[in-house]
């Protein structure tokens, strides 16, 4: 699996992996449960500042949003055109503070570390009978794969962009949902293999 941590001994890297996902959770509920633009500009301005106590430049962060501007760019057009301008900009900042958000847990907790923590969170729900290992991989996989994504969009509008394509809405999406289709196909053999 790739492995996106960048060690560090910061606060947020020695915060157990179960409160960091649990933050994250409560986080995201908020950010759509509050619907206003301050509280998610405040979320914003939050993250970036752990990214900072993490000891990460911003440019982490930005990392993360960069890929997603092109589908900002939609968020925006479309909330113009149907609604109205701030419903596409509170969108907008709801999307990139659970990006950054996401992008935080994955640069500070390790992959193994995430795994075991979902696992022991679950363990109370074994009772009902949930395989808490596979229900645990699933969400570790999923948090993880949220700024890989990112990466495989940059990478991809980078290529198109070198070929002339960079505001071709087709030669982004194509190519980038097949190295995704490839990528979770890798992923699904490895796990395969170690008979999960």
């Amino acid at each position: 699996m790739l492995e996106l941590y960048q060690p560090g001994n910061s606060p947020l890297h020695r915060l157990a992996p179960g409160w960091k996902i649990l933050s994250l959770a409560v986080a995201g509920s908020l950010l759509f449960a509050v619907d206003t633009l301050m509280f998610s500009g405040a979320v914003v301005l939050v993250t970036l500042t752990l990214y900072r106590l993490a000891e990460l430049p911003l440019s982490r962060a930005w990392a993360q949003l960069r890929p997603a501007l092109w589908v900002f760019a939609l968020i925006l057009l479309a909330q113009v055109l149907f609604n109205d301008w701030w419903l596409g900009v509170l969108a907008i900042t709801r999307f990139a503070a659970l990006l950054m958000l996401a992008g935080l847990l994955t640069l500070t907790t390790r992959a193994s570390e995430m795994i075991d923590g979902l696992e022991t969170a679950f363990v109370p729900l074994r009772r009902l009978g949930l395989q808490t290992e596979r229900v645990s991989l699933a969400i570790s996989l999923t948090l993880r794969f949220i700024p890989v994504l990112v990466d495989v969009v940059q990478e991809v509008r980078e290529a198109q962009r070198a070929r002339g394509l960079e505001r071709n809405f087709f030669a982004l999406a194509i190519p980038a949902l097949v190295r995704t289709l490839r990528m979770s196909e890798d992923v699904s053999d490895a796990i395969e293999a170690r008979e999960f």
